[in-house]
């Protein structure tokens, strides 16, 4: 488990840039490997495990399908010091374009994963079988993505097998050694592909035994190979078609946790939330004690605030913005903290080096805090999951003195020990104390105490925390262009995204890209006359945008009639549930949202309204969307607003959500009948 931290602004993004480093590492080495002619790597004998592939059936899959897993081993060898050695098996064949990335395999390595060895083969579409060797192995830093390790001892190797086209068949076989800090495991039996058949192979010395838990799927029995040896198969699995903002896919697949008993182990081979906590409680002591830097550094950055939240404020913008990040993580530092002490000589550090950091602080202040590991992406770590390191940042829970009440604080929970709880990630450059990631809300951590560790709700805030605010004043010229200004205030994560866009923007035609994007979406022509930015770097104030805009031929006469759409900017629509599959999967969001447009049209003297948008108002338990269109004195108002309420709609909704997304989108095209005067 490493434990890493990034500010998050879509899953999508970071995947994005994922793939592109990967994408550039490739392409450096495809020049390599294309001067080695298939000829010279032709003749060699294919393993027995995928001689038979070439005539095998394929499992059900239909026209979209762009590979299937046609074989999947893995087997487990333990040995009597815990050392397991994992050999990975996998063969797919591909049908599409699309699918020509199955032709790469990534390993990472680590002080816990050693490396031993990669093989590949193909069996082309044309032309002989071939083997790719562990010569043509790339190894790379990890690098490129987003807050991205300027070291690390994680590695990446990569494999390439030529070839990798529609009608080809590719194998791999990696071996390594693993160095578990908890002795489990577990078999992936899905995947969003379909699989022919798959298995799982474990082997343990005597004196040991495992105990199973079986998720998202129905159990299955364990075939005895030999002596201290078990195996479990299945086939024709179908795979977890993958749906636009649906949980994590691979906490939706079937799976078998194995959970490895030593020898006179007391746990019974299950491993508890208790027992993680423990641990990283033993590997973070000593790590926040002060030091006499650490405590000058706090009453100076403290001294002009009387009160003890304007300390806790003043703290928490130090360590959030002074403090690069910057992850070092070599050996077991991929999990233990460095001292509080250090990572303020340096001022740089990752996830859990800056939550050490404010946590001395804070006690320096009279304020305790704990350690809270979770996982960025909802659905991963839950109390329906067995208890697992599937961790990958780290924020800290601030136990708020009795004398701290502010209606800003607001991602708290009353926890029967600690009292009021405040969550608060020190990695996210722009979220402000009190408030909390959308990502993050309706999710689980495992809050480090001194007992141990203890999976706990993070809060789910209510729309009104991440907000953006439209207002605009327009007038209506009797050529049917509209001018006017507009200002917008962004609040929470709708303010983080704005923030994030344009920390490193420097110039100002970049600076409002994000407002032309909007315009773009909204208007057929139009010219932004000015625009100004407000409060970018102050986090705990409301961000905004003011710009003034020109719009030609917004107005259309027909009939002896003008037609003006009284929403003038702004999308709540969404296609998102427009297809002809039927939904299977929740639909998630960021987190909850309160969106508001207020827009005022004033019309040409002498117009009047001869028919207006009927009112829309929609409210289902996840959802509501309220709009109305009135005319008086001369101006044409619209208003509207969308309020998201839960992070999660259940499949069974999907229904509603589609109706209620083609609701907004009529309402959005919807236009006001005026008469000119005569």
């Amino acid at each position: 488990m490493k434990i890493k931290s990034y500010y998050r602004p879509s899953a999508d993004r970071r995947i994005t840039s994922l793939l592109a480093a990967l994408a550039r590492i490739l392409a450096a080495t495809l020049v390599a490997w294309a001067c080695c002619s298939t000829d010279s790597l032709a003749g060699t004998e294919l393993p027995p495990w995928m001689h038979d592939l070439a005539a095998a059936v394929l499992p059900d899959h239909d026209e979209t399908t762009d590979a299937v897993v046609l074989y999947s081993d893995t087997t487990l060898t333990v040995d009597t010091s815990g050392k397991i050695r994992r050999r990975e098996r996998r063969a797919y064949r591909i049908l599409r374009p699309e699918g020509e990335h199955y032709g790469n395999v990534r390993l990472d390595v680590d002080g816990q994963r050693r490396f031993i060895s990669m093989h590949a083969w193909c069996l082309p579409v044309n032309g002989k079988q071939f083997q790719v060797n562990d010569k043509d192995v790339i190894e790379t830093a990890i690098s490129d993505v987003e807050n991205g390790e300027l070291m690390s001892d994680v590695r990446a190797r990569l494999l390439h097998v030529p070839q990798s086209v529609p009608g080809s068949i590719v194998g791999f076989e990696y071996e390594i050694e693993e160095h578990p800090y908890f002795v489990a495991d577990d078999w992936l039996i899905q995947s969003t592909i379909p699989v022919r058949e798959t298995h799982y192979t474990l082997q343990l010395p005597a004196g040991w035994a495992y105990r199973t838990t079986w998720i998202n799927h129905s159990e299955i029995d364990s075939m005895v190979v030999s002596d201290r040896e078990w195996r479990w198969s299945a086939s024709d699995v179908a795979p977890i078609k993958v749906e636009r903002q649906m949980p994590p896919w691979k906490g939706l697949a079937g799976r078998l946790v194995i959970s490895l008993v030593p020898p006179g182990a007391r746990s019974g081979g299950a491993l508890s939330w208790e027992e993680i906590g423990r641990w990283y409680g033993a590997l973070t002591s000593g790590r926040r004690n002060p030091s006499p830097e650490l405590s000058r550094q706090v009453a100076a950055i403290t001294a002009s605030d009387s009160d003890r939240l304007g300390k806790i404020r003043a703290i928490a913008r130090f360590v959030q913005s002074d403090v690069r990040y910057v992850a070092i993580e070599l050996g077991l530092g991929g999990q233990q903290p460095h001292a509080a002490s250090e990572v303020l000589l340096h001022h740089y550090g990752d996830c859990k080096d800056k939550v050490t950091l404010l946590s001395a602080m804070l006690k320096e202040i009279g304020v305790d805090s704990n350690y809270v590991l979770v996982n960025t992406v909802r659905g991963t770590v839950g109390p329906d999951r067995p208890a697992t390191l599937d961790f990958n940042h780290v924020i800290l829970a601030i136990q708020l003195p009795p004398d701290v009440n502010d209606p800003s604080l607001v991602a708290i929970v009353d926890h029967a020990r600690l009292g009021r709880v405040l969550f608060f990630d020190p990695t996210n450059l722009f979220a402000p104390l009190g408030g909390l990631a959308g990502h993050l809300q309706a999710n689980y951590g495992l809050l480090v105490t001194a007992d141990g560790g203890e999976l706990v709700a993070l809060p789910l805030l209510s729309p009104a925390s991440n907000a953006v605010t439209r207002t605009a004043s327009f007038s209506l010229d009797g050529s049917g262009a509209l001018h006017g200004d507009v200002r917008e205030v962004h609040i929470g994560d709708a303010a983080a995204e704005q923030r994030s866009g344009l920390i490193n923007t420097a110039r100002d035609t970049d600076r409002i890209k994000p407002v032309e994007a909007l315009l773009a979406r909204s208007l057929s022509t139009f010219e932004i006359l000015k625009a100004s930015v407000l409060n970018v770097a102050a986090n705990d104030r409301p961000f905004e945008w003011h710009y003034s805009i020109d719009a030609g031929n917004y107005a259309r006469s027909t009939g002896g009639l003008t037609l003006v759409r009284p929403r003038v900017l702004g999308t709540e629509s969404s296609d998102l549930l427009e297809t002809k599959e039927v939904r299977r999967f929740p639909i998630e969001f960021e987190g909850p949202e309160r969106d508001t447009d207020v827009f005022d049209i004033t019309l040409p003297a002498g117009y009047q309204v001869d028919e207006l948008p009927q009112p829309v108002n929609a409210d289902y338990d996840f959802a509501s969307y309220h709009s109305k269109s009135e005319f008086s004195g001369g101006t044409l108002r619209y208003s509207r607003t969308l309020e998201i309420k839960e992070a999660s709609v259940p499949a069974s909704n999907a229904a509603q959500l589609r109706e209620l997304y083609r609701t907004i989108a009529s309402d959005e095209r919807e236009v006001a009948l005026l008469k000119a005067p005569n």
